[in-house]
């Protein structure tokens, strides 16, 4: 999918030449505060003057003073370049995002294996699961091939074992997944439960789900904006 270099108010992004080919995960940049709205910080309420000056944060658009603004924190789900100028609050959270798009996106692009079941049926297949490099498709391989698109999902319901009353630690051991079929209102279900073949794949299945975990909450905040 080619891609294109624009100038926003905010800084460079890279974002795709087709609105049809973002990343399910995407964020549209938030519309600014006016200025003339904002006569005080938004934040520790500090008047504005000619010494004191406006800043809008790149990622929620309100206004703030320095002090309450100060952070440039990288945003990839708006596809800055650069890091941005982010509030307190905001940075927070992009910061935690950046484990995401660091380490668990990779995760998940890498894949892992999976006994996949698809409806009622009592039979599951052995198939590799894995997001495309576009982030649009998970990906299923075995004796059959699926491609399912991320933004037909509807819902994902971790599946995990090892809960004890005393508050013991659990393990992802499966998933299942809820997604429209293209052109139908038609919806479909599939479950996935690791291989218990080796304890190697065990962990890495365990690692996929935890990212997926993660992808599917950033999914429906885009859906949410």
């Amino acid at each position: 999918d080619g891609k294109k270099l624009v100038r926003s108010p905010s800084g460079l992004r890279m974002v795709p030449e087709l609105r049809s080919a973002r990343s399910p995960f995407g964020l549209d940049e938030p519309p600014w505060v006016p200025d003339k709205e904002c006569p005080r910080c938004m934040q520790c309420e500090t008047k504005f003057d000619f010494i004191t000056r406006k800043h809008h944060c790149r990622r929620c658009g309100k206004c703030f003073c320095d002090k309450c603004c100060s952070k440039k924190v990288p945003l990839p789900r708006m596809c800055f370049v650069d890091p941005v100028r982010q509030c307190a609050e905001c940075a927070l959270v992009s910061q935690k995002e950046t484990e995401f798009y660091d380490k668990q996106l990779k995760v998940l692009m890498n894949g892992a294996t999976f006994f996949v079941t698809l409806g009622t049926s009592d039979k599951s297949e052995l198939m590799v699961c894995r997001l495309s490099n576009n982030q649009r498709y998970l990906v299923l391989d075995g004796d059959n091939h699926y491609e399912i698109e991320v933004m037909q999902i509807s819902t994902v319901q971790i599946l995990t074992e090892g809960f004890t009353p005393g508050g013991g630690n659990t393990r992802a051991i499966g998933m299942v997944l809820q997604y429209k079929v293209p052109g139908s209102e038609e919806v479909t279900q599939m479950k996935f439960t690791a291989s218990e073949d080796f304890s190697c794949n065990k962990k890495l299945s365990a690692s996929w789900l935890a990212a997926m975990h993660k992808a599917t909450k950033l999914l429906y905040e885009s859906r949410d904006q």
